[in-house]
């Protein structure tokens, strides 16, 4: 059977696209802080070993902030001085700042500061103020956050419209939200280049302009038992990140909901693992779930029900690449109910895909590869999964294959192609129409 096509080239993170379809893809105010806040920063500030706060059996003994945005900056810069704090910050409060310190509304965090919240604890930009972000982290700064919520920012001009980590900085959020914050260039709610761990936590209906709606990375992001859900971009709507980028790591979390021009869910440029996490419902034009561009496994994930909604790859796109080809590794993971207008409804593959144990089922593509899209320069290998009850349009309902392209089967491990429309398959050897 001969198939006229479409040639597939997708580019690097961070290029241009010919068409939509494919592309590379200081101290101020320290005077004003309260007597007793400057006090119980001497007593609980680094020692001579350098620690940031002292602490009493299991509890750590902080700096209460009263409900004044004045005093949190005044403690924020001090802190910084001293070499560190951990400052408890009022419950049932919410510090409004209304005014930019160094690209942000509080003091840039330079050493180990915690800024911990309780119920009902918010730092927020004033909506008729002009454009900043809530937090900086610079080299050396080790910023932790717990218990509060990170709203409102802004960024004209950068990255990070909630939080932004340079190079040599780590954050730490714990029990945090981080929301409706929006950056006019990456990452609406977290921009970073140094080191990011979201635990526990939901980074949701932030805004970017071009890469990383909820999060934009070029360093390195873990993210455990949280959400990241509802955020927009150009590109990549959940998580982005860019060549170098370091690696991403995702544990027992949920990107859902998300919605870009390209990359609906995670765009993962270099390293990625992503285990027990469901990736589910995010929407772009083109590929609405994930992208890969290095090498990532995938271990017990469940990407579903995710949609492009101009061109190619429902759920899972692995590009295309010289010398070395990205690819993704599924083990004992679904593929199920994704969506493309044109080619791969489940998986469009360009690079190496490996699935062991995977389900791809309900999948669905307006032209061709239901399930599976294998490209003619990608390499597909199966190993006891399941293609069944996928469907596309023209042609190759559980795969197709390009003329030029790979696919292996391993029928003697258990793989089964069965009950896709209009069929099972389109140039696979040892596989029954």
């Amino acid at each position: 059977m001969n198939h006229q096509h479409r040639t597939h080239e997708p580019g690097r993170p961070g290029g241009g696209r010919a068409r939509p379809r494919w592309w590379a893809v200081g101290l101020a105010g320290v005077t004003g802080l309260a007597l007793t806040v400057t006090s119980g920063i001497a007593a609980s500030a680094a020692g001579a070993d350098g620690s940031a706060a002292a602490t009493t059996g299991k509890h750590s003994t902080g700096i209460p902030v009263p409900c004044d945005t004045d005093k949190l900056i005044s403690a924020i810069a001090l802190a910084n001085a001293r070499g560190g704090a951990l400052l408890d910050l009022a419950k049932d409060c919410t510090y409004l700042l209304t005014a930019e310190l160094d690209d942000a509304g509080l003091p840039t965090i330079t050493t180990p500061i915690t800024l911990n919240g309780g119920k009902h604890t918010t730092i927020e930009r004033a909506a008729a103020v002009d454009p900043f972000r809530i937090l900086a982290v610079d080299v050396g700064g080790d910023l932790t956050l717990t218990h509060l919520t990170v709203t409102g920012g802004q960024t004209a001009g950068g990255d990070g419209g909630g939080l932004l980590v340079n190079a040599g900085g780590r954050a730490t959020l714990k029990h945090v939200e981080v929301v409706n914050n929006v950056s006019d260039q990456n990452g609406g709610g977290v921009a970073s280049s140094g080191t990011v761990v979201a635990e526990h936590s939901s980074i949701s209906r932030n805004t970017a302009a071009v890469n990383g709606g909820g999060v934009h990375t070029t360093g390195q992001l873990t993210v455990g038992s949280a959400r990241v859900d509802k955020n927009t971009a150009s590109i990549a709507g959940g998580i982005g990140s860019a060549v170098g980028g370091g690696a991403i790591r995702i544990e027992h979390s949920f990107i859902t909901g998300n919605r870009a021009q390209t990359i609906g869910g995670i765009q993962l440029a270099e390293v990625g693992y992503i285990a027990d996490s469901k990736i589910a419902d995010n929407t772009a034009g083109d590929t609405g779930g994930v992208a890969v561009f290095g090498q990532t496994t995938m271990r017990r994930v469940g990407i579903l029900n995710n949609t492009a909604t101009e061109f190619d790859t429902g759920g899972l796109f692995v590009a295309a690449g010289i010398p070395v080809p990205p690819a993704a590794v599924l083990e004992d993971s679904r593929v199920a109910g994704n969506t493309a207008v044109i080619n791969g409804g489940g998986i469009l593959n360009s690079g190496q895909v490996v699935l062991r144990r995977t389900s791809v089922a309900g999948n669905q593509a307006g032209e061709e590869g239901g399930g599976i899209f294998n490209s003619a320069v990608g390499t597909a290998t199966l190993s006891t999964s399941k293609i069944v009850k996928n469907v596309a349009v023209t042609d190759g309902g559980g795969i197709f294959n390009a003329a030029g392209g790979t696919v292996n089967l391993n029928t003697a491990t258990g793989t089964v192609v069965a009950k896709n429309r209009p069929n099972n398959c389109v140039n696979v050897p040892g596989c029954s129409g």
